[in-house]
């Protein structure tokens, strides 16, 4: 298994098992990045889920083709977060963007066997 495949599915997981966990339990620090629960936020709480679930699946089948498809949907999406939020400086954008470099990194180095 290619080695940046399970670092982007690993941190998907080691990130969004406490941030989906903060979400169900309505943790202070989930409102405050996440703002109060809403039905929007439930809705947020089931796309982090299956993120996280997917990637946890994918790390004990590893598909180049299907860890593609994840990472773009992830690297498309948090990188329309600053723009759909309205600011850079967010804690959730500043995070996001951070995620962006590792899981893009992943889909350069997984760009051959794509091709293939």
């Amino acid at each position: 298994m290619h080695t940046m495949i399970i670092v982007s599915l690993l941190l998907n997981v080691v990130v969004l098992a406490p941030v989906c966990g903060g979400l169900l339990t309505k943790a202070p620090w989930a409102r405050q990045s996440y703002g109060e629960a809403t039905d929007a936020r439930g809705i947020l709480l089931a796309v982090y889920l299956a993120i996280g679930i997917v990637s946890a699946l994918l790390l004990f089948r590893p598909d180049p083709p299907m860890v593609a498809a994840l990472l773009v949907v992830q690297v498309v999406y948090k990188l329309c977060t600053p723009f759909t939020i309205g600011r850079l400086i967010h804690p959730v954008v500043l995070s996001n963007l951070a995620i962006v470099v590792v899981h893009a990194a992943t889909l350069v180095s997984i760009w051959p066997v794509l091709r293939a």
